[in-house]
């Protein structure tokens, strides 16, 4: 046993370790605004960035994730309290420079939750939902502002043709609630009849029975069908749009 030890020591590659983390983009529709969830990095003078916004995360801890996906399920669930949202691995972010601590890699998520009963993130004092635009014009802590941007570009880019905003909403909810998320997160005006026939020959949504939609009239409520994965349209809003403007 001992020397099995041994051996597996010296077998162990004998190079520095970049620092490894999990940061995760958090999106919700409050107050008819796409906002992202920032946290408040500590005042001490010995952390990276004292009193800078940043996106929520942080390192790896190899004795409770077993992969990246439930170390940012772990994250988003400490600073939200949501366990099951939609969860998509946005992209890698390393280099020699991004954190001052040393050469550093870290593995980006974005997440689409709907907004708690407050409006309030919960599980830290120093966390705020920050409406989307207003965020891309702070001066975030390490390289959190590219990261923002390329999520952003990503969720508006895949809002196109698929059903992603259906995770920004409380269940069940009505079709002129989900084109209302549609509207914000796009921020133009989606045609009504167009789009209701686009999400229901979608067939990802399952009926749960009149519900009280706008103005306290009752409408069909809607759950989504399957919360792994969203449905893809086989054509952009941006191109049906065009195609009816030139008809």
């Amino acid at each position: 046993m001992t020397t099995q030890k041994t051996t597996a020591r010296k077998a162990m590659p004998d190079f520095d370790r970049p620092l490894v983390t999990v940061d995760v983009v958090i999106f919700t529709v409050v107050d008819e605004q796409l906002k992202v969830l920032l946290v408040r990095r500590p005042e001490s003078a010995t952390e990276p960035f004292p009193g800078r916004w940043a996106l929520p995360g942080g390192f790896i801890d190899v004795t409770r994730d077993t992969s990246l996906f439930d170390c940012a399920m772990r994250k988003l669930g400490e600073k939200t309290g949501f366990t099951t949202p939609y969860l998509e691995q946005l992209g890698s972010w390393g280099s020699a420079t991004r954190d001052p601590r040393g050469w550093c890699a870290t593995h980006v998520y974005f997440a689409l939750v709907p907004p708690l009963e407050d409006g309030e993130a919960a599980g830290s004092a120093a966390s705020e939902w920050v409406e989307v635009d207003a965020a891309l014009r702070k001066r975030l802590a390490f390289d959190h502002a590219d990261i923002l941007a390329a999520a952003v570009e990503r969720l508006r880019g895949k809002v196109e043709y698929t059903s992603l905003p259906a995770f920004l909403l409380p269940e069940p909810f009505t079709l002129p609630q989900l084109q209302r998320t549609y509207e914000i997160v796009l921020g133009r005006p989606l045609d009504k009849s167009a789009f209701r026939k686009r999400m229901l020959d979608a067939q990802f949504l399952v009926e749960e029975g009149s519900i009280s939609g706008v103005a306290g009239r009752a409408a069909m409520g809607y759950r989504i069908g399957d919360r792994d994965r969203a449905a893809v349209f086989p054509r952009t809003f941006r191109s049906f749009e065009v195609q009816s403007l030139q008809e």
